[in-house]
């Protein structure tokens, strides 16, 4: 696995480590029904928020590390709108997940899409994996159209393979490999 280099910049964003008084910011869409409606988590008492970003500070340290959570903010005013992150899942097939939540007043700006967008090109320029994939909720139309933006296309319907919140759940699932991200890039040179 290649170093990585964090902060990813992008054209409006710095997807940065989180740090921990960040939890303040992730409360607001962790405790958000609204935000969390398609999540398998939430809605966040302030303590569960307060472990999230415990747990995800930790594996700044990982070695060899696996997990890449970051904090979205605002280029201009360095505010936190939302959070991404993506995961190396299977090391040996060089497979990682990827996935992201925002603040509901920063919905529909293109931000998703933007940090979308560059944890793609995180993955396979520093990260050298082959293949990343991602999972929504058939109904989050929004998070499905951040994804194939970003250059993933539909793969699957999994059928009420998750319980969550003690509702069956169907999810979609988004994958790009790395000749078809090549292919992108080349085109809309990106």
């Amino acid at each position: 696995m290649a170093t990585t280099s964090i902060p990813l910049l992008t054209k409006r964003l710095v997807l940065r480590e989180w740090q921990t008084d960040d939890w303040v910011f992730a409360h607001q869409w962790s405790s958000d029904p609204k935000a969390v409606a398609y999540m398998q988590f939430g809605p966040n008492t302030e303590e569960e928020t307060k472990e999230f970003i415990f747990k995800v500070i930790t594996y700044q340290t990982e070695e060899p590390r696996l997990h890449f959570e970051l904090a979205v903010t605002l280029k201009e005013t360095g505010e936190v709108i939302g959070g991404c992150g993506i995961r190396i899942v299977d090391a040996e097939n060089q497979t990682a997940s990827m996935g992201y939540m925002y603040t509901q007043r920063y919905w529909g700006h293109g931000y998703g899409t933007e940090a979308a967008a560059a944890l793609v090109d995180f993955g396979f320029s520093k990260l050298k994996v082959h293949r990343i994939w991602a999972t929504c909720d058939p109904e989050n139309i929004g998070s499905a159209r951040i994804l194939e933006k970003a250059g993933m296309r539909k793969e699957a319907h999994f059928r009420q393979h998750m319980l969550v919140r003690g509702q069956w759940r169907d999810s979609l699932l988004y994958a790009i490999l790395e000749d078809e991200y090549a292919a992108l890039k080349q085109t809309d040179k990106r």
